[in-house]
């Protein structure tokens, strides 16, 4: 069975997320910087009237950190935990396309050599000559992180509640 797919790349490798966990894509907006929060952690950024914690892929996976250019999306990802949903934007380089990937072509992903922790990782599949590390946004965050970044996105909802 085929399944929907956003791929979008973070230092020149191409990633995937299903398509029902992405709730949109942004262009990149500074975000408000977070005295204390952890390196990966850029900051908040209003979208719609919520605030939405923003995650630097590049930080969370230790790779070497870039400037934003005009390529630079944010890409709003629904983590499921317990019983709800907490929405976070992950910074990539560049968004490419949605793409159908077939189940059956997807195999397990190495456990060595990977940039990021295979955990993260729900397999690799191959487009024409590349390669896709598809990514289970589920398990990116510990339930610690998505909690902390659930109360800092709450935060930022309130007090522009109380603007109004």
């Amino acid at each position: 069975m085929a399944k929907q797919y956003l791929t979008f790349v973070v230092n020149d490798v191409l990633y995937a997320v299903e398509v029902f966990q992405v709730q949109e894509v942004l262009g990149y907006t500074k975000p408000v910087k977070l005295p204390c929060a952890q390196h990966y952690i850029e900051g908040l950024i209003n979208s719609r009237d919520h605030g939405i914690s923003i995650i630097n892929l590049r930080a969370k996976f230790n790779m070497e950190l870039k400037e934003p250019d005009k390529y630079t999306r944010i890409v709003v990802l629904e983590i499921h935990i317990d019983d709800g949903i907490v929405t976070v934007g992950a910074v990539a380089d560049a968004v490419e396309e949605v793409i159908e990937i077939d189940e059956k072509t997807i195999e397990n992903a190495p456990k060595f050599g990977n940039a990021i922790s295979s955990e993260f990782i729900k397999g690799i599949t191959k487009k024409e000559d590349r390669f896709i590390i598809i990514l289970d946004v589920d398990k990116i965050f510990s339930f610690e992180e998505v909690k902390l970044l659930d109360s800092m996105s709450n935060e930022i909802d309130d007090s522009l509640q109380e603007e109004e």
